[in-house]
């Protein structure tokens, strides 16, 4: 983070609810180039123990402040190098607590494009203007007429005082009180007026619900705001932004007094004018661009947290997996991988055709799973997904009970299988065969699969197409990186794709770490990162907690323990008369000897922080702690189910796919999902279904209603007798 101006830690402090100490350790932290997982995970005692949100919170109104900072002394600059720099307006600006108001302020002394203002102006109307407003002056007529001039194209006494109210209008246009004022009153009173253009009476039955709709902008969701904004652009909607026009005109009236005004009529005419004309359209676009930025920023969190339940999803190690990548023009590609993920063998089978046809592939599946001794099937959810299932499942059914599948998210395997990251693991294979071990590796490791796909064709988002690329990319990569470092890394098998969201590492030094690895082998420990190229002290500070190495000389190299904890793990160990190898036995005695420890009392004998204690005390308990073990696993299946399978009331399992605003869209094993709308989540009221469930959750839910035309189910997670 760049350290620029300096911040109000005590604002920070109160907005977040914080001691004012914790921010402005986090900031220097943050200053000095420490991650936020490492400063998260390795910093507790400096932070006071602030999870990752806060310290991602601290950053980002840091950053905030430092704009605004920047930003007002470059206005103070541009106004004094004006001259018309008055201490009063200096006030002004610094005390400006926002962009938005540093703007208004400026506003007056920006420089202007050609206007009816400025080219009143040039034509010498100027000093009227302000004989009218300053009431230096008795008769209109009478004082305009002194500026008819020809060679300045002011032919009449109207034609002077046409150009005067078009200077006034802008004058009272650019009063950052009235802007401050009106936009109160926009957010209070406007509303977005949305009708059907004709091409969208035409084409656009996808936006019926908006063909003759009114919302005040102050109610307005954020997944309608995007969906109004995709309906404008395509064509099939008109937008108008309408709000309470006597009021504004009354509002600028009474801040002026104009009723005491001696050309009363005139300056009413000017605000009305200024309204209409500058400001009404000024604040549509403000506001407009407010919803859209708070409707992206909200799909863009919803986003982030579908990703995050979906790349922490639980992994299944030492296991063998089928995966299978359905189609039907140029049939099934499947392929079969060892525990490690690695592919022993691919070949097709087709789904079309007659029964013998069928049996025939079948009879190849059966062949196919018995020979690389697999009993789990991965199948993606494209297209021919559940007649892959029917054939699967009547395999199951008639030669292989010992078999189970599941449905895997196959968003993005196309993208991961045609890009140079697939292309560099599997030079020799087609492209097909290459999405198909990602459906299978999905299964096996999430996490470690995921990583090689830009995050936004993951397939988990409301409106990812319809927000800002940029901000969705460092949204989305925060979320990576969290999940990265929050599940460790093994610095002998992670791939370059995986190793660039370590803590402190990026493209450049994880490839050099891969390259590393091929030229010398398998790193031995921890310490051996500084042999790298590009990985420094500083580097490795950040890098070495995250990144385990298992199976070497030094085993608290494979914990989560710091290397400059070791002195300390070194001290508990000695007083528990254990060495760092009996830690790696997983025995249960060890680990009841390391809980039964006073982690106050010991942290105060060895000199360190009670935070960092009580983490080396876990470490040391469960070395080979895998976080993700402890979540849900994945909902394991051996038949398929029909929609006229279903009936309401029926009690079903599914996982969920998807977590929108208006409630989850759960995979029940149909064709298309089933959604559980937000109404029916729980008894009670809920205002986000992120506090219910999150992708992956396995769930247990009841059919509502079936709708055989549209192929649609509504389910419920709500009891019958509940409900």
């Amino acid at each position: 983070m760049d350290a620029a101006a300096p911040v109000d830690f005590s604002q920070i402090a109160t907005e977040l609810n914080i001691r004012e100490p914790q921010v402005r350790q986090v900031v220097a932290l943050l200053d000095d180039g420490n991650t936020v997982p490492f400063i998260t995970r390795y910093r507790k005692e400096q932070t006071g123990n602030l999870d990752e949100e806060a310290i991602r919170q601290i950053q980002e109104q840091v950053d905030t402040l430092r704009q605004i900072a920047e930003r007002r002394q470059a206005i103070l600059r541009l106004i004094e190098s004006q001259g018309k720099l008055t201490p009063e307006l200096r006030t002004d600006i610094e005390s400006a607590d926002s962009l938005k108001r540093l703007e208004d302020l400026y506003l007056p002394y920006r420089p202007k494009r050609q206007s009816r203002a400025t080219k009143a102006k040039e034509r010498g109307l100027e000093p009227l203007a302000d004989a009218i407003w300053n009431q230096t002056i008795t008769d209109l007529s009478q004082a305009a007429a002194e500026y008819v001039d020809s060679e300045k194209e002011v032919g009449s006494a109207e034609d002077a005082l046409n150009g005067a109210s078009d200077i006034l209008a802008e004058r009272i246009s650019e009063t950052a009180a009235i802007r401050d004022a009106c936009r109160k009153l926009a957010n209070d009173t406007g509303k977005l007026e949305i009708q059907a253009t004709k091409a969208g009476k035409e084409n656009g039955s996808d936006f019926r619900d908006y063909f003759d709709y009114s919302e005040q902008v102050s109610k307005i969701p954020p997944h309608r705001v995007l969906a109004i904004n995709r309906g404008e652009n395509t064509g099939m909607l008109r937008v108008r932004f309408t709000w309470n026009d006597a009021r504004a005109e009354v509002t600028v009236s009474f801040h002026y007094r104009f009723p005491d005004h001696r050309f009363s009529q005139f300056l009413t005419n000017c605000a009305s004018d200024a309204l209409s004309r500058l400001i009404k359209p000024s604040l549509d676009r403000e506001i407009r661009r407010e919803l859209t930025e708070a409707a992206e920023r909200h799909a863009v969190e919803v986003f982030a947290q579908n990703l995050r339940s979906l790349l922490l999803g639980a992994p299944l190690p030492n296991t063998r997996v089928v995966a299978i990548d359905p189609g039907f023009r140029t049939g099934c590609k499947i392929a079969a991988l060892d525990e490690s993920g690695n592919l022993i063998a691919h070949d097709v089978i087709s789904i079309l055709g007659k029964d013998e046809q069928k049996a025939e592939a079948r009879q190849k599946l059966h062949d196919f799973l018995a020979e690389h001794n697999a009993k789990l099937i991965a199948i993606g959810n494209g297209t021919a997904c559940r007649e892959t299932e029917e054939l699967v499942s009547e395999l199951i059914e008639q030669s292989m009970p010992d078999v189970r599948y599941v449905v895997v998210n196959e968003a993005g395997a196309s993208v991961y299988s045609a890009s140079s990251v697939a292309r560099d693991e599997f030079p020799n294979l087609d492209a097909t065969v290459r999405g198909t071990v990602s459906i299978g590796r999905r299964l096996q490791d999430p996490l470690s699969e995921l990583v090689k796909i830009e995050p936004q064709h993951i397939g988990v988002g409301m409106y990812q197409h319809d927000v800002s690329e940029k901000r969705l990319q460092e949204s989305l990569s925060h979320v990576v990186e969290s999940c990265v470092n929050f599940v460790g890394v093994d610095l002998n098998t992670a791939s370059a794709s995986l190793l660039k969201h370590v803590s402190g590492f990026n493209q450049l030094v994880a490839r050099r770490v891969v390259e590393w690895r091929e030229k010398n082998g398998r790193f031995e420990n921890r310490r051996q990162l500084l042999d790298v190229s590009g990985i420094g002290e500083a580097t490795f500070t950040q890098a070495a907690g995250f990144l385990k190495v298992p199976g070497g000389p030094e085993p608290l190299d494979a914990t989560w323990i710091h290397p400059e904890s070791y002195g300390a793990s070194r001290k508990i160990l000695e007083r528990l008369e254990l060495s760092p190898q009996e830690i790696l036995k997983g025995d249960e005695t060890i680990r009841s000897r390391f809980r039964e420890l006073d982690a106050k009392s010991l942290s105060s004998d060895i000199n360190i922080g009670l935070p960092t204690c009580r983490d080396i005390l876990e470490a040391l308990a469960r070395p080979g702690r895998d976080p993700r073990a402890e979540l849900p696993g994945v909902l394991f299946k051996k038949g398929v189910l029909k929609l006229e399978d279903l009936a309401n009331g029926m009690k079903l399992q599914g996982t969920v796919l998807n977590v929108v605003d208006f409630g989850a869209f759960v995979d029940i094993g149909l064709k298309d999902s089933g959604l559980v709308h937000i109404s029916k989540m729980a008894n009670r009221f809920v205002s986000n279904p992120h506090e219910i469930v999150a992708v992956g959750d396995v769930v247990t839910v009841w059919v509502l209603n079936v709708d055989l035309e549209r192929r649609r189910v509504s389910l419920t997670m709500l009891p019958p007798e509940s409900t």
